[in-house]
């Protein structure tokens, strides 16, 4: 089993800055892809981030392209999203994800281990 915490939400004004990190335990998750998705109100949940295990492979959103940066502390089991010029539709809740496999995925269902997300808020 993998347990996944995250932290480092909050409100921040339109084109600020916040980082996100999720802290995995239970097990390594040294072999594992993990990702960030994140559920806006009344919308489906949606991939933002992806990170193999090694962190040679990245996968991002269209929509978050060039603004956010995931990344991966092994030795710690934590990974990061480091997000930028922030806009108000990045308002939501974003959840850390785990994986088995080597291969970056964006459906969540291919994803074993959830956090119980963070809330972001960016206000206009």
């Amino acid at each position: 089993q993998v347990q996944l915490v995250e932290s480092g939400g909050g409100l921040v004004q339109a084109g600020g800055s916040v980082r996100l990190s999720c802290v995995a335990s239970g097990r390594t998750v040294s072999n594992y892809v993990l990702g960030w998705f994140r559920q806006a109100v009344g919308k489906e949940r949606e991939f933002v981030a992806a990170i193999s295990w090694s962190s040679i492979s990245t996968r991002y959103a269209e929509s978050v392209k060039g603004r956010f940066t995931i990344s991966r502390d092994n030795a710690k089991n934590t990974v990061y999203l480091q997000m930028n010029s922030l806009k108000p539709e990045d308002t939501a809740v974003y959840y850390c994800a785990a994986k088995p496999g080597p291969f970056t995925r964006v459906v969540d269902g291919l994803y074993d281990y959830w956090g119980q997300g963070t809330q972001v808020t960016v206000s206009s």
